[in-house]
This record gives structure tokens, sequence and C-alpha cells, in this order.
């Protein structure tokens, strides 16, 4: 048996966080010294428009119960990265709900160098609604079976 049950239920929050934006929001939080749940995971990205739709739908099935998008929308080095990256999202949600995965999994937020109270407020409306919600794979075992040659 690998843990107790409370770490196997444990909700998991992956945060795609801008190099110069969300990243060194996240930064300030740990030079103050402030805390914030365990299971969140911070993965540095130079942009998140690089991610395409199946990465988010992916994330989801390999167990990630929520992502956040902590991103200032100027901090992107690519040409168009902020509308990309909202246009990604806007194409991932209704990908969601054909699988039966609820949309509020997923946000795309405004954190910039010093937004430490927001990155903190983010983690915590995001484990207060997987409180409320669940985790993705009772949604996923609700769903129903795709379609042959779906995406």
């Amino acid at each position: 048996m690998i843990g107790t049950d409370s770490q196997r239920t444990k909700p998991k929050i992956l945060i795609l966080a801008t190099l110069s934006g969300g990243y060194a929001g996240a930064d300030s939080v740990g030079q103050l010294h402030t805390d914030y749940a365990t299971n969140v995971y911070v993965l540095p990205v130079v942009c998140p428009s690089m991610f395409p739709e199946e990465f988010y739908l992916n994330t989801f099935e390999k167990g990630i119960d929520a992502v956040l998008i902590m991103y200032s929308g100027t901090d992107c080095p690519f040409i168009g990265g902020a509308e990309r990256t909202a246009e990604i999202v806007n194409r991932v949600y209704p990908l969601m709900k054909e699988r039966g995965i609820d949309a509020r999994r997923l946000r795309l937020t405004a954190i910039c160098t010093v937004c430490t109270k927001p990155f903190l407020n983010e983690v915590e409306q995001m484990n207060n609604l997987l409180a409320e919600i669940g985790p993705v794979s009772m949604e996923l075992l609700a769903a129903p079976a795709p379609q042959v040659g779906a995406l």
C-alpha cells in the first residue's frame, strides 16, 4: 500500500507559471517565507502558448486535478503569445466538457512579479473548488466513452 487514504486523495494542482511573471510571483511568495498548500506543483515556462490543447487533456487524464496558468499576459517573448494562450484555453473548455471534466479545473489568471496575495488567493480558491467537486478521476470514470476517431 502506497501512502494513506488522505495522501492518495489529496488533489494535485499544476501551475504553469511564466518565467518573468507568474513564476516570479511564486518566487516572491517563497522569499516572504509564506506557506501555501503542498499539493501545488509549479512549472516555470517561457510562454503557456507553447502547450497545445492535448497537453491539458492529458494532464487531467494522468491525475492532475487542476491547472492554473499564471501569466501576466505581457511577459511572453512570442509575438501574439497572450492572445494565442487565451485561444488555446478557450478551445480546451469544450474538449473538457466532452470528456466530462469540469471546466473550472482550468483557469488562466493574471499573476505578476509582485503578486503574492493574488498567487496565494488563486491556490486557495482552487483548493476550495477541488474540495467541493472532488478528484478529476471521478469525473473521468463517470464520463461517456469517447467516440471512435475522436481526439
